[in-house]
């Protein structure tokens, strides 16, 4: 597997993360430590979680293979944002509910630092500068390495630069978005602000909640058995011609190039410059297995253009401007292992 520094800093990924919300709900223990045991194998080294992952299971999952394990060979990340009981400090990004909650995912992964601590999203009724300025502690303290930033919009994240910038403090070096072949989006702002700051981009659901896994074909109903087939509103949301060409093209691309659609569409997303590592999860070694195929080869110009043009969403002013437009695509430069 091929490594990459996320975003401007030293820190060295490997190009697909682990994501562990599966952890201790629909992958057991022993099936997780299988999962992280065949992805460290083949050449990972990152994992993500959060507190409140399985009510904190996933981390105390993650925290006990990872004794097992030479600590500093693996960058570990979790997040900390939503309640995690029912007392009134029990959410948010103050610096109490922050403190707080460090100290217990500490605990549960049996660590004494976390390489990347996350704000799961916003929140809009703690000053910024206070949650800041915690973060900035913890990293002098020694506890957490580099701070980052999930689900936020980009003037909330280019708030938070600007801010950690004028203070002297330390500043967001990662964010993490939705971005898949269904949810460009995130393209309009927040990829271009990524760019521009050097922020590593590690995106959620890369296969959109399975939709793009390869399970789906036009014509076809919904499995119940499913991620996908068993959220009626998901369903219809995604029930549509777009989602379908979509699906059609990533099929024929797969049968050109002999891998799984869920590797194709994974592929396109290595093809962004600005991507660091999308996010894999799996419920099973299998699935995992389907992911890290994902990884360790390139699509050709003409594949990615295909994939581009036909889960182009529409644009319109200021977003139809061609320069934005242009650093929309790139295929991602080549890295050593």
């Amino acid at each position: 597997m091929n490594y990459r520094s996320l975003g401007k800093t030293g820190l060295r990924v490997s190009e697909l993360c682990l994501g562990s919300m599966t952890f201790g709900e629909a992958a057991d223990q022993d099936e997780s430590f299988r999962m992280m045991d065949r992805f460290s194998e083949q050449g990972g080294n990152f994992i993500d979680t959060a507190n409140v992952y399985s009510r904190g299971i996933s981390e105390e999952i993650v925290g006990n293979w990872l004794k097992q394990q030479k600590r500093d060979d693996y960058v570990i990340a979790t997040k900390v944002r939503f309640p995690m009981g029912e007392g009134q400090n029990d959410g948010g990004l103050s610096r109490k509910h922050i403190l707080a909650s460090v100290e217990d995912s500490l605990n549960r992964l049996g660590t004494d630092y976390i390489d990347l601590y996350q704000v799961h999203a916003w929140d809009p009724a703690t000053p910024l500068e206070e949650t800041l300025s915690t973060l900035n502690d913890l990293v002098r303290k020694g506890v957490v390495r580099y701070i980052g930033a999930s689900n936020f919009r980009a003037w909330q994240l280019q708030k938070a630069i600007y801010t950690s910038r004028q203070h002297g403090w330390e500043a967001f070096v990662s964010l993490q978005p939705q971005y898949n072949l269904l949810c460009r989006a995130t393209e309009y702002e927040l990829l271009p602000l990524c760019t521009h700051e050097g922020i590593g981009v590690i995106p959620w659901s890369p296969l959109r909640s399975g939709w793009l896994s390869g399970k789906f074909r036009r014509g076809q109903q919904p499995q119940a058995d499913t991620r996908v087939g068993s959220n009626k509103a998901t369903w219809d949301r995604f029930n549509n011609e777009s989602t379908w060409n979509i699906i059609d093209t990533l099929h024929t691309i797969a049968e050109e190039t002999d891998k799984s659609p869920a590797q194709v569409a994974l592929n396109w997303m290595l093809s962004r410059n600005v991507i660091t590592a999308p996010i894999i999860g799996a419920r099973n070694v299998a699935q995992l297995d389907d992911n890290l195929g994902g990884s360790g080869w390139y699509l050709t110009e003409e594949q990615i253009a295909r994939l581009d043009d036909i889960s182009e969403l529409p644009v319109s002013y200021p977003y139809d401007l061609a320069a934005e437009n242009q650093q929309r695509r790139g295929r991602a430069p080549e890295v050593s292992k």
